[in-house]
């Protein structure tokens, strides 16, 4: 097909539009929505596999249902792109991650057809069964039907057990689809599988099933209270037929499936089949990652956002710069494998991101010491607080926004207990293109009110192995280590490595007048605009404090006792940050000097490019150079 071939995409600026098209039209549908994906993200990069997987079902949802009146809870939001796509988002799509321009991920703010926010995994179950029930609950005229979309290994995650769970005992008419493009459920078997995926989910099947329920109970054999046991007798017999069993089965789920996920015509014969049943029911889909592009298939790890690349061959496209430093999480990786090699009771544990957070280098050196626990944060927090307990030394390495979801296992699990668990929080501050769900702006917030808490930021490669180094040592209790996505700046990342003394800041430049204090990499631009400051005649002090908690009071008093005007800069939220923690103890300590605050302010940043996000939030060089120059 030719790519700038989309004859009846065109067509289709709503769902509406799509639902005037013959069924045998829809094939035709989705392969003009594969190009059209391809052809739009070798130019701008996003999520690839995952939305290319869900071409056909994400047509079918829209054929048969009546969006957006009814609600389509994506989880997770990077398989929507074809949702957005026949959305009356079409024309935009091209914005798509950009400042100012589409979401990467569903958003309500963004269109009415986007029911949920969708940028972390797990909670579509959960969300969905709540409208669901307030559907009940509002007596509307006409029914709303709620579809949960579940993909990309999500149903892993505890919060998608709790909504099952929820969802098994409360009266809901709930439809979940699991798109299962990486997990065996259930196995398939042959002939007899397909022959009952038919029959259960034919209308023919399912009015005989009911009229046998409403028999029985005009007889006055089952009521209500017992339609349970009805219907553990058959799931019971379907597992017994077919020499299998499911959890959705045994929480009395109505189950179908597995079906082939990329047959659109069959997969909206199934819908039309089941959306009108009563009470909770789940669809199984098995689908290709990357379905229709040959190296996203072959690859879909790499291929789940690739970055730019050739349409035609599929080969990437990456710019090539000699001796350019690398990433903070290869650095992270890297560094762990050489502690590991010295210190036989570090361990490594990871949720589901062994490659984003480079902790596959430590799988491939030390397996045995090496656990990727799933999407399971909350799990995997606890779980190394249980290797602590018996005297390992695990690093638990998370994404700030996915660390959120573990709060209450670092206090509960780790913090009280004073165990020796380091967090390794990769993507901390803003990171750009994954926007409002994925900014690591909270951490430092949320963590520096937990007691026994340790939490450091280096500015640069070469801080990073000695607060690793330093974690570590014995007796360090809880230990937070936060750093960016991206590279960092030196290429010589492989200093030696010493022991950083608890709550010790570094000064870089003495001055007068005025002082500058960072944390993290934000002290990168801080240094960058003192340095310009100090050539026109303003000579600003720059503190590196290195630590949130305990803070090098040391240094603050100094700072204030010999400074009128003092200025902080942080990668994170401003509320309750880094600064606050300076200008609590400015208070506490009874000083008077000026404070300026510099960080991400009180607000959900959309997307954009780091660069584009740092200058929208005043992190950038020039704004802080302004700030040291300026009147306050």
């Amino acid at each position: 097909m030719n790519p700038d071939n989309t004859e009846l995409l065109k067509q289709i600026n709503t769902p509406a539009d799509l639902r005037k098209l013959q069924v045998s039209e829809l094939p035709q549908v989705c392969d003009e929505i594969r190009h059209f994906i391809i052809n739009t993200l070798a130019h701008n990069p996003g999520h690839f596999g995952s939305s290319m997987g869900a071409v056909e079902l994400t047509v079918a949802l829209h054929y048969v249902f009546d969006t957006p009146y009814d609600r389509i809870v994506w989880d997770v939001g990077h398989q929507a792109y074809g949702h957005k796509i026949l959305t009356e988002r079409r024309d935009r799509f091209y914005t798509c991650r950009k400042l100012n321009g589409l979401s990467g991920f569903p958003n309500p703010a963004e269109s009415e057809y986007d029911a949920f926010i969708a940028g972390h995994a797990s909670n579509s179950i959960s969300a969905a069964l709540g409208m669901a029930i307030a559907t009940q609950l509002k007596h509307e005229q006409k029914e709303r039907k709620v579809i949960a979309v579940i993909g990309d290994a999500s149903i892993a995650g505890g919060l998608a057990f709790e909504g099952l769970n929820n969802a098994s005992i409360s009266p809901n008419n709930l439809l979940i689809i699991l798109n299962d493009n990486d997990m065996a459920i259930d196995h398939n078997v042959g002939g007899l599988n397909e022959y009952l995926v038919n029959i259960t989910t034919s209308k023919s099947y399912n009015k005989l099933r009911y009229d046998a329920y409403r028999t029985l109970r005009k007889l006055n054999l089952i009521d209500d209270e017992h339609r349970g046991a009805i219907l553990r007798f058959n799931n019971s017999l379907k597992a017994l037929l077919t020499k299998q069993q499911n959890i959705f089965e045994g929480l009395n789920i109505r189950y179908f499936g597995p079906i082939d996920g990329h047959n659109v015509v069959n997969i909206v014969n199934k819908l039309n089949d089941i959306k009108d049943m009563t009470g909770p029911k789940i669809l199984h889909l098995r689908t290709i990652k990357g379905k229709g592009y040959a190296p996203a298939e072959k690859e879909p790890t790499i291929w789940h956002a690739p970055g730019c690349f050739n349409p035609e061959t599929g080969d990437r496209i990456t710019v090539t710069e000699e001796q350019k430093p690398p990433k903070f999480q290869d650095v992270f990786g890297l560094t762990l494998v050489e502690l590991a090699k010295k210190n036989d009771k570090i361990t490594v544990i990871t949720p589901a991101m062994p490659t984003g957070s480079s902790t596959c280098f430590m799988m491939e050196k030390f397996p045995e010491r090496s656990f990727d626990v799933g999407i399971s944060e909350e799990h995997a927090v606890t779980f190394a607080a249980g290797l602590a307990k018996e005297g390992l030394q695990p690093f638990c390495s998370i994404y700030s926004t996915f660390l959120q979801r573990g709060f209450d296992e670092v206090i509960h699990d780790v913090a009280i207990q004073n165990l020796p668990v380091t967090f390794c929080i990769d993507r901390a501050g803003l990171v750009g293109e994954d926007g409002v769900t994925h900014h690591g702006a909270f951490d430092m917030c949320y963590l520096r009110c937990i007691p026994n808490m340790t939490i450091a930021a280096p500015m640069d490669e070469h801080y990073l192995r000695h607060l690793m180094y330093t974690a570590q040592l014995s007796d360090r209790g809880p230990f937070a280590i936060r750093y960016p996505r991206g590279c960092g700046s030196h290429v010589d990342w492989e200093c030696p490595m010493h022991e950083i003394p608890i709550g010790k800041g570094r000064k870089l430049y003495d001055g007068n007048e005025i002082a500058v204090l960072s944390i993290g990499t934000a002290g990168v631009a801080a240094r960058q605009a003192v340095e310009r400051a100090r050539k026109t005649g303003v000579k600003a002090a720059l503190y590196d404090m290195i630590f949130v908690k305990p803070i090098d009071e040391e240094i603050l008093h100094e700072v204030a006792q010999k400074y009128k005007r003092i200025i902080t800069v942080e990668d994170g939220c401003i509320t309750g940050g880094f600064g606050s923690a300076v200008l609590e103890f400015i208070s506490d300590n009874g000083y008077t000097p000026h404070i300026k605050r510099i960080g991400i302010p009180d607000k959900f940043i959309a997307q954009g490019t780091v660069k584009e996000l740092h200058q929208l939030c005043g992190i950038d060089e020039e704004n802080i150079y302004s700030v040291i120059i300026g009147n306050w």
